[in-house]
């Protein structure tokens, strides 16, 4: 325990009066969450929880909020250690007398966009729109199949730095907005949002934290959840019926085609739950589960340690099982999710190994060698843009791994 934290458990008497932060709660099943907005920080409480915290913040002392408590329960409820609780996480403002010291909540991107701003996204009328253009660009394809894009969409132009360049703003372009439509859409249901780069196994991602969502309602968490998946879904449908409108074989009827791929190719990615994209915690939040990842990463330690364990001695093990302690629902999602996250995370560093890698390798090789004065300006061109923006992208990788994973280090 800190000195700070050791004070103001000193300062704690029953008769003392708590003043708490501006804190929201929503019951969850048997559970109550209870957060506070402006740090992000959030709590899964059982009931008895949330009343104290009800209580406290009417002003009731803790030698009263202990008597309250025991004559609804029957038990006993140590407040005090509560109160301890309460303040480490940054939901007391003053105990007694004594301000508790605060923290700087983060920062939020673009922070003057409010949200009555955006409180559209959140229409049920907009969800209805986005299914009206998918269905029609889905009846444009059953009559047109020839519109369905191929690879050979994305190289519209013999000039591999042209298709390099155009593919890389693109998708750029793309991501950023399919990011916009999680920070719009939980800004308008007042959480404030922040978009950051981060990995993903080998993967270079944009991501945006709404911490904070899981106090609204379940259709606002989930139209959060599922935002950029509509707006790709909006763009590509929308590409489709331009393209049924534009003449084949022509300039921008390729560029169309290429942009329409573009804004499909993320969707497969997002089945890949074993790397929290966004249908990943649609997942979380129907099973109804506090940390799919994290307890299914446990879960999946555990088992390996025991099998181990046993494979050297011919005994299980005493290792405790860690979701054990989970409610019978979440153990069940835990324990499948975990058999998700091992299967996923070595297909895709096989995949790494295997593909990419070799892949990459041998263009940024061939790009080195392309370099020099017996290549002309055209072929020293097309090896500087694969240099510049391959070599770019993995090097921003390791950046960003290397920056994130250093925060997480540091981080109080």
């Amino acid at each position: 325990m800190t000195d700070t934290a050791a004070e103001d458990r000193r300062r704690i008497r029953p008769s003392t009066r708590v003043l708490l932060h501006d804190l929201a709660v929503r019951r969850d099943r048997d559970e109550w969450i209870v957060g506070r907005m402006a740090t992000r920080t959030f709590v899964a409480l059982p009931a008895v929880g949330a009343r104290a915290v009800e209580l406290l913040g009417e002003g009731m002392s803790v030698g009263r909020t202990a008597e309250t408590l025991r004559a609804e329960t029957g038990e006993e409820f140590e407040v005090s250690d509560f109160v301890d609780d309460l303040a480490a996480l940054g939901f007391v403002a003053r105990i007694g007398d004594c301000p508790v010291p605060d923290v700087e909540p983060p920062r939020a991107s673009l922070p003057r966009l409010r949200p009555h701003h955006v409180r559209f996204a959140l229409r049920p009328a907009l969800p209805v729109l986005v299914g009206l253009v998918l269905a029609a660009a889905v009846a444009v394809l059953v009559r047109r199949p020839d519109l369905l894009p191929t690879y050979r969409d994305l190289l519209w132009s013999p000039h591999g730095s042209l298709v390099l360049l155009s593919g890389t703003a693109a998708g750029w372009t793309l991501l950023l907005a399919h990011e916009l439509a999680h920070l719009v859409t939980a800004r308008a249901a007042g959480v404030p949002g922040r978009m950051r780069l981060g990995t993903r196994l080998q993967f270079l991602v944009m991501q945006t934290d709404i911490s904070g969502i899981e106090l609204a309602p379940r259709r606002h968490r989930l139209t959060a959840y599922l935002a950029g998946i509509a707006l790709n879904l909006s763009v590509a449908s929308s590409l489709v019926l331009v393209l049924a409108l534009t003449d084949t074989g022509t300039t921008a009827h390729r560029l169309l085609g290429a942009a329409l791929l573009l804004a499909l190719l993320p969707l497969p990615f997002q089945l890949m739950v074993f790397t929290r994209t966004d249908l990943y915690f649609v997942l979380q939040d129907l099973t109804g589960c506090r940390d799919l990842y994290g307890d299914g990463l446990a879960y999946a330690r555990y088992a390996f340690r025991r099998a181990v364990r046993f494979g050297r001695t011919g005994g299980p093990g005493t290792a405790a099982d860690p979701s054990s302690r989970l409610p019978a629902h979440e153990r069940r999602a835990v324990r499948v999710y975990s058999v998700v996250l091992v299967v996923g995370t070595a297909a895709c560093l096989t995949f790494l190994a295997a593909v990419t890698l070799p892949v990459d390798i041998t263009l940024l090789v061939r790009a080195a060698r392309g370099l020099g004065p017996d290549h002309g300006v055209a072929g020293n061109a097309d090896s500087a843009v694969v240099l510049i923006i391959l070599g770019g992208v993995n090097v921003l990788w390791l950046v960003t791994r290397w920056r994130n994973r250093r925060a997480k280090r540091t981080k109080p």
